[in-house]
């Protein structure tokens, strides 16, 4: 069992032992931040040239095959020690963050990003690490690893979807004993919420939604981002579906094209942006467009409810 001060202990540790690390998070202090009003819900953006590595990152299966996995073990530098938890994990500290506390939580095997089967796993460590949102970017929706099951987790106040929900209206779809699926469509992207202090029962739930959602062709899952938190209440998973991996003007080549691959972060309400030009364009308007073509559209979310009911 871990704990959030066992983790900013780890963390405060590993800043004095690593020189690169300790530099990259001592940058985030000077990182240009700006907020936006996306119909009522507060939406950061955040320069950071740091995260040009993930934001472009190569992710066909050619050019996953040519490079080392850098969360396995054998070709993680020496000096990134990990605390290991649960069964299989190992939790490390980010050494491109984008949290002022940045953690990534890689399973020790090499195996497949997939979700199936670990809610629990997830729900548990956000309940022990209170202090922490974790979040799962599924393979092509920010996954820079997507051959390599990981979490990653950051402090919990940086993120603004959670305030935005508390403010929002949730309908059930569906209960397991005391734990509630809902389903929130008045978000400026539309997203399923699991609340429950069981993680077993936010399995099962999560298991039913899982199910409903679509899988594109050719991949072995439903495109999602998830981000899990603790509540007064317990554990909140929030789960948002995609149906695209990258925006229409993803890109470097033009004055059109941006180079933004929104993960979990960027669904959860803070944009990342690794180049200047990209901060200083991206507007609420911007925004929008970007959830509408990477989120499911209402209609969607009705389809996906139905089935579950």
């Amino acid at each position: 069992m871990v704990n959030s001060e066992i983790v900013n202990k780890f963390i405060g540790e590993q800043l004095g032992e690593w020189p690169t690390a300790a530099d990259n998070f001592k940058a985030l202090e000077g990182v240009k931040v700006k907020e936006l009003d996306v119909d009522g819900m507060k939406i950061k953006v955040q320069f950071n040239p740091a995260r040009i590595v993930s934001s472009s990152a190569k992710v066909d299966a050619k050019s996953l095959a040519a490079r080392k996995c850098f969360l396995c073990g054998e070709n993680r530098p020496s000096v990134q020690r990990g605390i290991e938890w649960g069964n299989g994990y190992i939790i490390l500290i980010n050494p491109f963050p984008i949290f002022p506390r940045h953690l990534t939580i890689p399973d020790m095997g090499h195996v497949d990003q997939l979700i199936k089967g670990r809610i629990a796993d997830m729900m548990l460590l956000a309940r022990e690490l209170d202090e922490y949102t974790v979040f799962y970017n599924g393979p092509k929706c920010g996954a820079s690893a997507p051959d390599h099951m990981h979490f990653q987790a950051g402090n919990s106040d940086f993120l603004t979807i959670g305030d935005a929900l508390e403010n929002a209206e949730l309908k059930t779809v569906a209960t397991d004993g005391d734990a509630v699926l809902a389903v929130c469509d008045s978000l400026p992207l539309n997203v399923f919420v699991i609340d429950s202090n069981d993680p077993q029962a936010g399995e099962r739930l999560f298991a039913r939604l899982y199910d409903a959602i679509p899988v594109p062709e050719g991949e072995k899952e439903p495109m999602m981002n998830l981000l899990c938190f603790a509540t007064p209440a317990g554990v909140r998973l929030v789960v948002i579906p995609r149906k695209q991996h990258r925006p229409s003007f993803y890109g470097t080549e033009g004055d059109d094209k941006m180079l933004l691959s929104p993960a979990s972060v960027d669904m959860g309400g803070v944009f990342i942006t690794p180049l200047e030009k990209d901060f200083v364009k991206l507007d609420a308007e911007l925004v929008k467009v970007i959830f509408n073509e990477l989120c499911l559209s209402k209609a969607d979310v009705e389809e996906i409810v139905n089935k579950i009911n």
